[in-house]
């Protein structure tokens, strides 16, 4: 790919960060996925200050569009990988620095719970057992526990407001009262459609378990512990991850190295935000786009520049399949294949589009 670090980050879409329980695998993780050499320590708290690293999401279609069109550069869009330091029992009060850790948490888009699944007597476990499930209720009650510290401080703030009679204020403690009790029962808010449809309060309330979280069982194929039936979860040997990622072409091929799982995960992590791509093609580049699904045009168009939305006139749409079909976006104009949307149109995942202002 002919691309710049620079046009990448100006690409940027969404962050991830990797969170879990100290000595789990996240910094291997971290390091695999971005194929950056790291501080990996075994102990707790090696990682204080996050790591950061930018990640192309894998693109076929736009390689192919690419092969087709005969851009000089191509750009995917890509995701942003926050290493965060280990959480611990108590986090909420500050444990093991959780405060800051927590802070880290809020930053980002998307979550990537990393759990131990696999012996290993010279790893230690800061709970002393190998336990999935155990750890992932841990991780999620240090969550939940925040989070009720917010909405407390926010329900009395909201209370005192209530005496104007405004309506507004008085059903914005009736949704704050239906999260807590929520939270404390032990529920994750991003899985409550009804309170996430409450997208501004949402917005400013900056809920840790409003967040999407994908998770990812630390395995080994010689010592695996059953799954957790979890949603959103893959399985992936990060040591031998970790190690293919340190293997050039030529040294992958001629020890026959068994292909990396990572593109799984990059590509879980994009779907878990309600994400699609669009394309841009012709002259100087090929480039992936990312907005959220069931965005307008000019929603869409605001993604290339923030002027596009309020000067949209007009957008020529071809999906990317007719485009390689067509060979060029003036055979498909040529064609009659090059269609004409407006403002109302909801943008389709693999669209090809030329902006008009």
């Amino acid at each position: 790919m002919k691309n710049s670090l620079e046009a990448i980050k100006n690409n940027m879409s969404l962050s991830v960060g990797i969170i879990g329980l100290p000595n789990v695998g996240k910094s291997t993780l971290f390091k695999a996925i971005t194929k950056q050499s790291i501080d990996i320590s075994n102990y707790p708290f090696c990682t204080i200050d996050p790591n950061v690293g930018i990640v192309a999401v894998p693109d076929e279609k736009l390689e192919i569009i690419n092969r087709t069109i005969k851009t000089p550069k191509m750009t995917p869009t890509v995701i942003e990988f926050v290493d965060i330091a280990g959480l611990v029992k108590n986090a909420h009060q500050g444990e093991g620095l959780g405060n800051q850790f927590l802070a880290n948490i809020r930053e980002v888009d998307a979550i990537c719970h990393v759990t131990r699944d696999f012996t290993n007597e010279k790893i230690t476990h800061v709970e002393n057992e190998i336990n999935p499930k155990k750890d992932i209720e841990i991780i999620n009650t240090e969550l939940i526990m925040k989070d009720l510290e917010t909405i407390n401080n926010r329900i009395e703030k909201t209370t005192k407001q209530t005496r104007s009679g405004d309506k507004k204020i008085l059903k914005e403690l009736e949704i704050l009262e239906k999260i807590k009790d929520l939270l404390e029962r032990g529920n994750l808010i991003s899985k409550e459609e009804e309170i996430m449809s409450h997208k501004q309060l949402i917005k400013e309330l900056e809920l840790l378990t409003t967040k999407e979280m994908i998770h990812v069982l630390n395995i080994s194929d010689n010592d695996s512990i059953p799954n957790s039936n979890l949603e959103n979860t893959i399985s992936l040997d990060l040591k031998l991850e970790a190690e293919i990622s340190e293997l050039s072409e030529e040294e992958a091929k001629e020890i026959e190295a068994p292909n990396s799982n990572l593109d799984q995960l990059i590509k879980s992590c994009y779907k878990a935000l309600n994400l699609i791509t669009f394309y841009t093609t012709g002259g100087p580049e090929s480039r992936a786009w990312t907005i959220k699904k069931d965005s307008t045009a000019p929603q869409a168009g605001s993604a290339i520049h923030s002027d596009f939305e309020e000067k949209f006139i007009k957008a020529e749409v071809i999906n990317w399949q007719k485009l390689i079909e067509a060979g060029s976006i003036s055979a498909a104009r040529e064609k009659g294949i090059l269609r004409i949307e407006g403002k109302k149109y909801i943008v389709q995942d693999g669209d090809v589009i030329e902006f008009k202002i």
